[in-house]
């Protein structure tokens, strides 16, 4: 009787979080080592499809850059990285695009399909949802980023009772051209402000944004991010999270959260308890 009446406790303490967030959009860049795991990624599916149900609007982004990076070396093609970015030539992208629209989106929409749901799996080039111009082409080759965001597409998506789930490739206006290769960071973050989501969140492989001695800060605001970041204890790839979360809260969602997608039923945790996971980054 006890253990029963402990998980009618634990969905009592829910009920706050459900009640508030009910309609809310919220945006989830899945990646890393959620990404990878079996078990994980049946847990994440599982934990979006709960979201849904209970009347939230999840829109998933995803990442892939470990099976791009896997494929390109079976193929025998060299991949390079400047300042965290990867330089896409023209043969790199039509694997990224493989990996991305073709392997990974599918594979997560068939996840939360046999779960449940209903979701659809789209890329930016999808009725032009992502248009994006070079970073900086003689560096980067066609890495991009993100000149405008088309929310109708997915709002519509949405509208249906559907669960997008985006591949961060961003189409361009010139007839032939390959696409865009966005950091999924970015785009969730800007996919975030589009759709004037509530909450945007990073799953990471580490527990979140830690101290200098390696101790979770629950909560920052923008200029303590900014502080952290000058002194060196925000560094190397949390250096684009953070910078995704400060662009999202100024852009008006109104909290951006980096979680540990090794945790168990991770987004469940933050979202749907009083104690949450990770680092809340805000105003």
């Amino acid at each position: 009787m006890k253990s029963q009446i402990d998980v009618v406790k634990t969905l009592m303490e829910a009920l706050p979080y459900i009640k508030k967030f009910k309609d809310q959009k919220i945006v989830v860049k899945y990646g890393g080592a959620a990404q990878t795991s079996d078990e994980l990624k049946m847990q994440f599916a599982q934990d979006i499809v709960l979201l849904h149900y209970v009347g939230l609007k999840p829109i998933i982004v995803h990442g892939g850059g470990k099976s791009i990076t896997d494929l390109l070396s079976k193929l025998g093609v060299g991949t390079e990285f400047i300042d965290g970015q990867r330089v896409t030539t023209k043969e790199v992208m039509r694997v990224v695009e493989m990996v991305l629209s073709g392997d990974i989106n599918k594979e997560i929409v068939s996840l939360l399909n046999n779960q449940g749901a209903k979701a659809i799996g789209i890329s930016g080039k999808d009725a032009h949802f992502l248009e994006a111009s070079p970073l900086n082409f003689e560096k980067f080759g066609y890495t991009g980023v993100i000149d405008h965001v088309n929310p109708e597409f997915v709002e519509d998506i949405l509208e249906d009772g559907l669960i997008p789930v985006i591949a961060p490739i961003a189409s361009c206006a010139t007839i032939g051209h390959p696409g865009f290769n966005i950091n999924a960071d970015l785009a969730a973050s800007k996919i975030a402000i589009a759709l004037q989501a509530n909450k945007v969140l990073f799953l990471t492989d580490t527990a979140g944004v830690l101290d200098k001695n390696s101790k979770l800060i629950t909560n920052l605001n923008i200029a303590q991010t900014h502080e952290l970041k000058a002194d060196g204890t925000i560094h190397g790839g949390m250096v684009p999270k953070v910078d995704a979360c400060i662009e999202a809260v100024k852009g008006g969602v109104t909290r951006a959260h980096i979680i540990d997608g090794r945790v168990e039923h991770s987004l469940l945790l933050e979202i749907l308890t009083s104690s949450g996971i990770g680092t809340c980054i805000e105003l």
